[in-house]
């Protein structure tokens, strides 16, 4: 199957789909297909199947490209392993 093929299935087919943000992600040349795939879906389905946890802290203006991501750190909560500090298990509860 086509790369994008696989991708739509497997969002598709998971109770959740969990982003892991990072600097390097956002250079991948599949991010933008990936969270597209995975923001249609939770759009469509009006539910909440999208977990975004990023690594690393990254400035809004490095998401603008990435719209829907940006649109959706805006409106949703999200998980940040950089501000879990010392807290990991609350982290791994969330």
């Amino acid at each position: 199957k086509p790369i994008i093929e696989n991708i739509t299935d497997a969002i598709y087919s998971c109770r959740k789909t969990i982003c892991v943000i990072s600097r390097h992600y956002l250079q991948s040349e599949w991010c933008s297909r990936e969270i597209q795939m995975a923001s249609f879906r939770l759009f469509d389905e009006q539910k909440d199947v999208l977990i975004l946890l990023f690594l690393e802290d990254i400035p809004a203006h490095q998401l603008s490209p990435y719209y829907r991501m940006r649109k959706l750190v805006k409106r949703r909560t999200y998980l940040s392993w950089t501000q879990a500090g010392g807290h990991k298990g609350v982290f791994w509860q969330n």
